[in-house]
């Protein structure tokens, strides 16, 4: 699992607030807070005015599609390859832990394994880091990723 998270901060370089503020940001980073959101920055802006994280593809499916820090690498690949930034969001597993069930990747594609998917409404309060995140300069094969999906542990 320690080489997905350095391939993540190959891909990704954080980008540190800019005239954005991490209000998190002097936090600990907590090891049992395994998973996440990735957003838009236009999503992360509606969601701050809101108060709650969602976005259409969430609403259209009924649940907030998460990923843990093993699934991360991929589909920020997958489903971010467009956005020159993003927001990652840990979330505080002491809040989400209830509403959270890992079920099959919807929709269904190559991906394999349980994903985590939170039902209910997704407060702001209940994130515990936010990063900033560029596309940086190496790409990883979408093959890798998602071998590495299927076999965290080798």
């Amino acid at each position: 699992m320690g080489w997905i998270l350095i391939s993540l901060l190959l891909f990704t370089n954080p980008l540190i607030a800019g005239h954005h503020l991490d209000l998190k940001a002097n936090e600990a980073f907590n090891m049992q807070n395994n998973l996440y959101k990735v957003l838009t920055l236009n999503e992360w802006d509606h969601s701050q005015v809101s108060g709650f994280i969602t976005t259409e593809l969430d609403l259209k499916d009924g649940f907030i599609h998460l990923s843990t820090a093993t699934q991360l690498n991929a589909t920020l690949s997958l489903y971010f390859a467009k956005e020159e930034s993003v927001v990652l969001l840990q979330l505080d597993r002491a809040q989400t832990h209830d509403k959270i069930k890992f079920e099959p990747p919807i929709p269904s594609g190559d991906r394999i394994g349980l994903f985590p998917h939170y039902y209910g409404d997704l407060n702001t309060n209940a994130i515990s880091r936010t990063w900033y995140l560029n596309r940086g300069a190496f790409e990883i094969p979408s093959e890798v990723m998602l071998q590495a999906e299927q076999d965290p542990n080798f």
